[in-house]
């Protein structure tokens, strides 16, 4: 079945089951392997793209529930303001380990930072959560989101 979506600002047109997961459309159908495959349930966060500005897991969403709605990968989310911030506060704490997990981490934080400019530490654990770093670079991560806030706080 045909299905018309909205990646990273462009129209798409995708061939597939209505209940294919929107990660595989992403990955096998539209070439765009920067979200990666965790656990397929919705817990690790590895998967996670923006549905209209929301953090979500694109394993478990399927390509028949996204609608008109539009959809940001981590390879187009340097492109917002709250995006571009985090990126940069993740090269200047080196977040990465393996960086397997750091594109769900950063879409994450990039959503929380476009919802809540000044989020306390209970808004950061919130948002994070569910998002499983297996090289534990949780404080560096932390400490990275807190930079990208001060950096819009100052206007920069």
């Amino acid at each position: 079945m045909a299905f018309n979506v909205n990646v990273n600002g462009s129209a798409r047109s995708v061939d597939v089951d209505g209940d294919t997961p929107l990660l595989w459309v992403l990955r096998d159908v539209l070439g765009m392997t920067g979200t990666k495959f965790g656990c397929g349930m919705a817990l690790c966060g590895a998967c996670t793209v923006h549905i209209d500005g929301v953090a979500t897991r694109s394993c478990i969403t399927t390509i028949d529930s996204i609608g008109n709605s539009h959809i940001t990968t981590i390879e187009a989310v340097g492109a917002t303001a709250a995006g571009a911030r985090i990126q940069k506060a993740w090269l200047d704490h080196e977040v990465v380990q393996c960086g397997y997990c750091q594109s769900g981490q950063i879409m994450s934080a990039s959503a929380l930072l476009a919802s809540n400019a000044h989020p306390n530490d209970a808004d950061i654990d919130d948002a994070m959560s569910g998002n499983i770093c297996r090289c534990g670079t949780y404080v560096r991560i932390r400490e990275a989101i807190k930079l990208a806030m001060q950096t819009n706080k100052k206007g920069g």
